[in-house]
């Protein structure tokens, strides 16, 4: 997968999902914007990766403030020159409440973090993408398998997530013949500090899926950059699952 020379926008990379798949994007040659609130971490990841020698900085913004997404834009281009992929990875879990108790304004903060700021991260991507001219550009979108499936108790969740596919499929039909790719994937459990935190609690109680063990960081963030590279060039419009096997059952 050559990426050598490609500038990557990871919104949402100060941990978790987000940090690896920065990290496999620089490692493999990219110059790498990492996005997020959390500046210490964002600074930390960088420092370690120029340290190894790659090519990244960082930006802090909430994706969540348009003002603010336009300017991560900005920042990108600033730093190296354009951008070639972006991966929106920002989002949040609901707690396990059944529909009818779920306050709605929790129902709108989920819908807010986990799928308001998806459409405009990529409102602005796209922007920039077209504003550049050519083609080989590429959006992947982290929606779940909670955009697949349902699931008791998490109705503003999977409403967010479903929507994220909703709206990956739309915007890959816009910009097909224009040269932008656009996808998403759709991740089970997977093992970042989110996932742990909520085991601790007690929210995930039993995680059972046909491997018998929960996905890595690292196993998501290979899917993106494939989705991303030119090998994946004729692929556009699809939610991949990362899942186990979770949504074969």
């Amino acid at each position: 997968m050559d990426i050598h020379g490609k500038v990557v926008l990871v919104a949402g990379a100060s941990s978790g999902i987000g940090e690896a798949t920065a990290i496999m994007f620089a490692r493999r040659g990219a110059s790498v914007m990492l996005a997020g609130r959390r500046e210490e971490l964002l600074r930390a990841i960088v420092e370690k990766l120029r340290g190894e020698g790659h090519s990244a900085a960082c930006v802090t913004c909430d994706v969540t403030d348009e003002d603010q997404v336009k300017r991560m834009i900005e920042a990108t281009c600033r730093t190296f020159g354009r951008l070639d992929y972006a991966y929106n990875n920002a989002g949040i879990m609901s707690d396990d409440v059944e529909t009818a108790e779920v306050s709605s304004d929790e129902f709108d903060r989920v819908i807010n973090v986990n799928l308001r700021s998806m459409f405009l991260c990529m409102k602005y991507e796209l922007r920039q993408m077209l504003a550049q001219g050519g083609d080989g550009y590429s959006i992947v979108n982290c929606s779940s398998i909670g955009g697949l499936i349902g699931m008791p108790g998490r109705v503003a969740y999977h409403a967010s997530k479903h929507a994220v596919l909703g709206m990956t499929k739309c915007a890959a039909l816009e910009y097909a013949a224009r040269g932008i790719r656009i996808n998403a994937v759709c991740p089970a459990t997977i093992m970042t500090p989110m996932v742990e935190h909520m085991m601790r609690t007690g929210a995930i109680t039993d995680v059972i899926e046909p491997m018998r063990r929960v996905g890595t960081p690292d196993e998501v963030a290979a899917c993106v950059v494939w989705l991303s590279c030119q090998e994946a060039g004729f692929v556009t419009g699809q939610g991949i699952a990362v899942d186990g096997g979770y949504t074969a059952q």
